[in-house]
């Protein structure tokens, strides 16, 4: 094929596979055969469906798009330099997998302007994408009026077969279709090849008729290497459709082009190598050097920026109209959307003395939420299927489902994963909504991935957790989480709280409403809890702090953490009444106490203080960084086991006599 018998089309469809292969090939890794085999379907919905301002990547309005095949990522990176995003410029294609760069292996949303969430993890972009189409419906719910429509755009998905094999995106899908999420439009890269071969190998399922199965709208597009009016007719027809997702199986070859690697395993994972470069160049008629553009192709590209500045341009008119009509809705709707937070908004958290009393701490974050929705009317969340367990219902409000897109209350079903990934969309959104996510704590494995990933992508999520050690009971050791808090504290960017009591509970709260670019795990108790002196909202914010003290150097220091921290205060009275000098020291978070500057955390935990004590039901893995050469812990080094909480507690140490016999052999 010679060059000059290429339509305008070929040329640019050419020129976002060659760019990929160029890209992969200077740095020799990466994923050239995705982009080449999905420029087609890529090309027609950036160039004819989706509206999007390249000189305003964070225009509101805007569509989202979503490469949760994160893989191809030079599939996106050559559609954002190609359609003016000055973020991506051709020298960046040219670091594509390099050290700080803005073209990393994967899509980063925190890296590169365009990117609306981080994919890489199969499964998980699609997951994210109904979360993004779920603030959408939400927000739209509670703003559009008959005469004025300020949230109207799309979320469109590029998927493969790896993501459709991973459990996470069932999850997510099914709550898709059974929320009617119409403005969710999935294009599945059908090419039938995964790192290990051929998907015939694992992989034969009818992916068509499982979508249907979840009520998506579903459509077929045969050849999506050449058939671009099979491909606009098929979006097209997802448009149309607006109670339901929809799914565009686009049968394609992976590495279209390349003589001896396409339709191969070959094209998936590796560069293409500088003979088949050349081969492929021939085949497609590519008489263009690396990272070469045609003029008409990337005129004909640049022509977004122009259809961009309208479409926002349209909006913003349409915005100015609505505030006329509506001055209430649309300074909420501002306030939301600006993502800043309701001056004030924390005289909304409960405060507690210990006369009030004591009661779990999934109660306090139970009255926690229900304070502050009516002034936080970006708070949006749920759990999965345990919300009369963990407490998270908001009583302003009904549940998000299909019609009624208005309320606040998520019903994510047994689905923790997909529970996850989807709060990640939400946060993602830049819609200013704060969701959060809940579920037992030792199903924290069944959604880690989601969770790392919320603090990878600086994504603000509140993750509510409750049944947090033994102390929850016969359920047994299947539901007792040992282990998991010390391996949430290993995950960067992610602050843990666990609370002993209400006033560090509203001070978790505050922590992690004011945390909009990083995600929060909040651990909350099943059995009650005092209310204790000395507790309060603004040192739980520090981590750690001096709860209850003696005149003088401390003997001995004694730290807690959530419903253990009530032992160490008993245990300290009991001491002090031989005479002895004890610290307590409440450690709700241990992130929190790091960030603290030097002085701080000398005041709460001297150095020359040696002997401490550290008391917390679940595994020792960490503690030893303040326990100093003399210290000893209170902790769980196995299983736990099926028995009453308050009888577990206690086989395994933790009761007052055995804090106090602790300490005393520390004291010698």
């Amino acid at each position: 094929m010679a060059v000059a018998t290429q339509s305008l089309e070929e040329l640019c469809i050419n020129s976002i596979r060659f760019l990929a292969i160029d890209a992969v090939e200077k740095a020799k890794s990466g994923h050239p055969g995705l982009p080449m085999g999905a420029a087609p379907m890529a090309f027609v919905l950036w160039d004819r469906f989706m509206r999007y301002n390249p000189k305003n990547p964070n225009w509101f309005n805007r569509d989202r798009f979503v490469l949760s095949a994160g893989h191809g990522c030079m599939l996106q990176y050559a559609l954002l330099y190609l359609t003016g995003y000055d973020g991506v410029t051709i020298d960046d294609l040219q670091q594509f997998r390099q050290w700080e760069s803005v073209t990393p292996g994967h899509p980063e949303n925190f890296e590169t302007d365009g990117v609306e969430v981080t994919t890489g993890p199969l499964g998980q972009g699609i997951a994210n994408g109904v979360g993004l189409a779920m603030a959408e419906a939400h927000l739209a719910a509670r703003f559009n009026k008959p005469d004025a429509t300020i949230v109207d755009h799309y979320t469109y998905v590029i998927l493969g077969d790896g993501c459709n094999m991973e459990g996470v995106s069932g999850e997510a899908c099914s709550l898709a279709g059974h929320l009617g999420l119409g403005k969710l439009i999935a294009l599945y890269d059908d090419n039938h090849i995964s790192i290990d071969g051929s998907t015939d190998l694992a992989f034969t399922e009818d992916v068509g008729k499982r979508f249907e199965a979840y009520g998506w709208h579903v459509k077929h597009v045969e050849s999506g290497n050449t058939d671009l009016e099979a491909i606009n007719d098929a979006i097209a027809a997802a448009k149309a459709v607006t109670d339901k997702p929809s799914l565009i199986k686009v049968t394609t070859t992976i590495g279209y082009g390349s003589p001896n690697k396409a339709n191969s395993h070959a094209v998936h994972g590796a560069a293409l190598g500088g003979d088949e470069v050349e081969a492929t160049r021939k085949h497609l008629g590519w008489e263009y050097e690396p990272f070469v553009v045609p003029d008409d192709a990337l005129n004909h590209f640049r022509k977004a920026v122009e259809r961009g500045t309208e479409a926002e341009a349209a909006w913003n008119q349409t915005l100015e109209d609505y505030k006329a009509k509506y001055p209430e809705q649309a300074a909420e709707f501002e306030q939301i959307t600006s993502g800043q937070l309701p001056e004030g908004w924390e005289k909304a958290l409960p405060t507690y003395t210990p006369e009030d009393k004591g009661v779990a701490t999934r109660k306090h974050s139970q009255a926690t939420l229900n304070a502050l929705a009516p002034v936080l009317p970006q708070l949006i969340g749920g759990s999965a299927d345990l919300a009369p367990s963990n407490l998270t219902l908001l009583n302003i409000s009904g549940d998000f489902q299909k019609g009624q897109y208005e309320n606040r209350n998520l019903r994510f079903g047994v689905r923790e994963h997909g529970m996850g990934a989807i709060c990640n969309g939400i946060a993602l959104h830049n819609s200013g909504l704060i969701p959060y996510g809940a579920t037992f704590l030792i199903f924290t494995d069944y959604m880690r991935a989601a969770i790392r990933l919320s603090a990878l992508s600086e994504a603000g999520v509140i993750w509510v957790m409750t049944h947090d050690s033994v102390a929850l009971g016969e359920d047994g050791p299947t539901h007792q989480p040992v282990e998991t808090i010390a391996s949430l504290r290993t995950i960067p960017n992610l602050v843990v709280l666990r609370p002993a009591d209400g006033n560090e509970t509203s001070g978790a709260y505050k922590v992690a409403i004011e945390r909009r670019n990083a995600p929060t795990l909040l651990a909350f108790t099943r059995q009650g809890l005092p209310n204790l002196a000395g507790s309060s909202i603004e040192a739980a914010t520090k981590g750690a702090y001096v709860l209850s003290d003696s005149d003088g150097t401390p003997d001995i220091i004694l730290i807690g953490t959530g419903s253990e921290v009530s032992l160490c205060v008993q245990g300290a009275e009991q001491l002090r009444e031989e005479g002895k000098k004890v610290r307590v020291v409440s450690m709700p978070s241990w992130e929190l106490f790091e960030a603290q500057d030097e002085a701080y955390r000398e005041s709460v935990l001297p150095k020359a203080v040696t002997k401490r004590l550290a008391v917390e039901a679940g595994v020792s893995f960490g503690w030893c960084r303040y326990l100093g050469s003399e210290g000893d812990m209170i902790s769980i080094d196995r299983f736990g086991v099926s028995a009453p909480g308050g009888v577990a507690m206690a086989k395994f140490g933790y009761t007052v006599e055995n804090v106090v016999a602790k300490a005393k052999a520390l004291l010698g």
